[in-house]
Order: structure tokens, then C-alpha cells, then sequence
């Protein structure tokens, strides 16, 4: 172990009172750090804050929902402790029971392994989520009703001061067909495929409860539905089972049936919530709080969640685009350079990433896939991007438009109508050109029957 890893393990044995061996931080978690151990023979998960960005207040929230699920019956790990960091942990913390299983979505999806068991996981969720619901709100007393989620979601948008007109468009479009209200109740915030440890049996446990709050109890429904958890499979729900088996399951778990249609808005909502998550956490890299390449490639996911936005709202599709790096870049050779070109040498520090760079820590051959891909995504912008930006100034000057924060604007003020063919198949043509850049596959239709 590094001195580090040495320091907060000799901490972590003051809290648990027994020898911490086998340290090693793990790759999940993008806002947190995670960490795998045993403690003379029992397994542990550490949840911390990143040091420079402590959340005491966040993570008590977090040991409060812990404890209510525990007594409703939600699968949760064990508690093992908490703290605020004063003990030498160096920040907020969670440190709960290890548990056998598997979270991530690719292998539970398409292993065979794991066959047996996706046909259960619809039917569990619907009643996971209904234990989770029925949780009174004083149980978690801790956690508040936040306002009206909408405007709440435009506030935090507008705190980057970025003219975006498609979030513009998916905003005015939420506001008005957003369904009427139920009552309130605990809400996960992040129930999700990849978020859920299943084993033999279906979901083991609930896990990353760090977005719980009360509010609107279809949030979870919608949010579980939304698009970029399924991960390229065709099934609604996390790519194992229909919209419809859902419902069902929720609906026979609490005896009330949800609104499809009030679901289905919960699901563009998520979406844009999505969009608004990626930028805030681009926002602690772009903003010097913390250097990550993670969190720097997830500011290029945003176009990918406003592309799932407009497609839940019936305003784009799915369309097959080629990736531009299959084909090989014309070598326009300047005098003074010698061969390798730019994308030439991109490419051989991204194929070095990908395929040869080897490492024993799972965490760092997770981030060196990740700097691989913001290598193809610069890649990909040096050879569309010039023509790209030309062809959406072309766009706008046809509608009128300066740029894109006149048309945001526009958007935002209801100057235009939220319903104009020509505003919709602009702001259509630059997010689809985003997404080409990004991550091309996305917009394909899913791989699945």
C-alpha cells in the first residue's frame, strides 16, 4: 500500500477495532472515493467525500437512509459506521458490510452468466421501489423537500452561465406538459443499473444513496427508465424488462398504479437532470477543485443526455452516423513537421491506453480507458469540428440567430414557439453533431429485440 492507503488504513482500524488488510480503491464513483478491505476476515466498503470537497451534512443524510431502509425491509448493506473525518478518516464517510455480487451493467446484461437472473430484476425493482416510497419522510427527517424539482433543475443549469438552446427547449417543453403532483415521499435519487448489486437470487442491495431526498415518488420510476441506463439494449428498464412489467410490479406492490404518461415525464426529466449532473461534475475539474480526467469527459456526456432528452419527447430519433475514425485522415504534412501527424500520434497514445498500458489496480486501467476516450473525442473534433462550427453558424443565421445564446435566449423567453419545426431541427443538427464527436454509437438504435 501507498503511505496514504497505509495512513487511512491505520484509521480505519481505530473505527472498526480490528486489523485492516488488503486496502485497495476501487473504480466505481465519480463524486466519491471507494474503497474494498477486510477486517480480520470480514469484508468492508468505505464510501468517502474526496478530501477537497467534504460533505459532513451529505453523508449523515446518507447514514439516515441506510438505517430507515434497514427497517423496512429495503436490501441495504450493514452500517458498519460513519463519520464526519475527525477521526482520522480524512473526510465524511461510509463504512459498510461487503457484499458478494455484481454491479456492473455490461456483464449483467450481456454474460450469460447473469441470464437466469435478468428476467426477475423488473418485477424486484417495482418492488424495491415501493418499500423505498413507503418510508415515511419524518423517518429521514434529515432530508427536505427541496421546491418544485423543475425550477430547481434551471437554477442549477443557469449557475454556468452556458447558452445551451437545447436544454432551453427541453425545459419549456417539461414545463408544459409536466403532470400534477402526489404526494411526497423518500426518494432514492440514483436507482439505477449500475447501482444495484445483484447475485443469484436478484438485487442484493440498494446502494449510493448520496442524491436521496423527499420529492415526487414517480422521480425514481422515470429515472431507473431513462435511456443512458440501459446501455445500448432496447428493454426500458435498464435494458431487462419492459416499461409495462414495471409499472405492474410497482403498482401491485404499493396498490397504486402510476400515470404512464406522469412516468414517462419523469423519465425526459431525468434526462435533463442527467445533463445538468454531467456538468457539475466537469465543473469540479474545469474549476480546479479536482484534476480528473473522469470527471473532464463527463462535461462531453452532456450532449448525449439532451440527445436522450429530445428523443423522450418525441423531438429526434435514432439514426446510424459512421464513425469518423474509420475511415483514415488525409496527411496534410506542413514542412516543418515530420510524420506522425497529430491524429497519427493521438492515435498511437490511445491505442497504447486501450490495449497495451497494463496495470493490477482496477482504478487506474478504468481512468487510463477513460483518457483513451478523450483522446477519440479530440480525434474526432479535429477532423469535423471546423466544418461542424461553420455549418451551425449557417444553421442559426437561417433562423435569424447570432449564435447560441440569442437562441437560447429565444428559447427561454417563449420569443419563439417551443413547437417550431425550424427551432427543433436546429437545435436537433448541432446535438446530434455533439454526440457524432463524443461517442457516435450512441445515437444508433438499441443493439436488442
Amino acid at each position: 500500500m501507498t503511505a496514504g492507503a497505509n495512513t487511512l488504513a491505520d484509521s480505519l482500524e481505530r473505527v472498526v477495532g480490528a486489523q485492516i488488510t488488503g486496502l485497495r480503491r476501487l473504480s466505481a464513483g465519480a463524486s466519491r472515493e471507494t474503497w474494498a478491505m477486510d477486517a480480520e476476515g470480514r469484508g468492508l466498503i468505505l464510501r468517502r467525500d474526496p478530501p477537497e470537497a467534504p460533505d459532513a451534512e451529505g453523508m449523515a443524510r446518507e447514514a439516515d437512509c441506510f438505517r430507515a431502509c434497514a427497517s423496512a425491509g429495503v436490501p441495504v448493506p450493514a452500517l458498519v459506521a460513519h463519520g464526519d473525518g475527525t477521526d482520522g478518516v480524512g473526510s465524511p464517510y461510509l463504512l459498510m458490510e461487503r457484499l458478494d455480487g455484481e454491479t456492473l451493467p455490461h456483464r449483467l446484461l450481456r454474460e450469460d452468466r447473469w441470464a437466469t437472473v435478468r428476467p426477475k430484476l423488473v418485477h424486484q425493482f417495482g418492488e424495491i421501489l415501493g418499500r423505498i416510497h413507503a418510508i415515511a419522510p419524518a423517518e429521514v427527517p434529515r432530508l427536505e423537500e427541496d421546491g418544485d424539482p423543475l425550477t430547481r433543475l434551471r437554477e442549477s443549469h443557469a449557475v454556468f452561465g452556458e447558452d445551451r438552446p437545447a436544454m432551453e427547449l427541453i425545459f419549456r417543453r417539461l414545463e408544459r406538459t409536466r403532470p400534477e403532483p402526489v404526494p411526497p415521499t423518500l426518494v432514492h435519487g440514483d436507482f439505477r443499473n449500475g447501482n444495484l448489486l445483484i447475485d443469484d437470487g436478484g438485487v442484493r442491495a440498494v446502494l449510493d444513496w448520496e442524491l436521496a431526498h423527499i420529492g415526487d415518488p414517480r422521480e425514481d420510476l422515470g429515472w431507473l427508465c431513462a435511456r443512458a441506463w440501459r446501455f445500448g439494449e432496447r428493454p426500458e428498464v435498464g435494458g431487462f424488462g419492459s416499461f409495462e412489467d414495471l409499472l405492474a410490479s410497482y403498482g401491485q406492490a404499493t396498490g397504486t398504479y402510476p400515470d404512464p404518461e406522469a412516468v414517462r415525464w419523469w423519465e425526459a426529466y431525468a434526462c435533463a437532470r442527467w445533463a445538468v449532473l454531467c456538468r457539475t461534475q466537469a465543473e469540479r475539474h474545469l474549476g480546479g477543485t479536482e484534476q480528473s480526467v473522469e470527471l473532464a469527459v463527463l462535461g462531453r456526456r452532456i450532449a448525449e443526455a439532451e440527445h436522450d432528452a429530445l428523443l423522450a419527447l418525441g423531438l429526434t430519433g435514432a439514426e446510424m452516423i459512421a464513425d469518423p475514425l474509420r475511415e483514415p485522415a488525409p496527411v496534410e504534412q506542413p514542412d516543418v513537421y515530420a510524420r506522425p501527424t497529430v491524429d497519427e500520434l493521438l492515435s498511437a497514445v490511445t491505442g497504447f491506453l486501450r490495449e497495451e498500458l497494463t496495470t493490477e489496480d482496477p482504478r487506474s486501467a478504468y481512468l487510463a480507458k477513460v483518457a483513451a476516450n478523450a483522446l477519440t473525442i479530440v480525434r474526432r473534433e479535429m477532423r469535423l469540428g471546423r466544418e461542424e462550427r461553420a455549418a451551425h453558424r449557417a444553421r442559426l443565421a437561417a433562423i435569424g440567430c447570432a449564435d447560441d445564446g440569442e437562441l437560447a435566449a429565444r428559447i427561454r423567453s417563449g420569443t419563439v414557439p417551443d413547437d417550431d419545426p425550424d427551432i427543433i431541427a436546429v437545435v436537433r443538427s448541432s446535438i446530434t453533431a455533439q454526440v457524432v464527436v463524443a461517442n457516435p454509437r450512441y445515437l444508433a438504435p438499441a443493439r436488442s429485440a
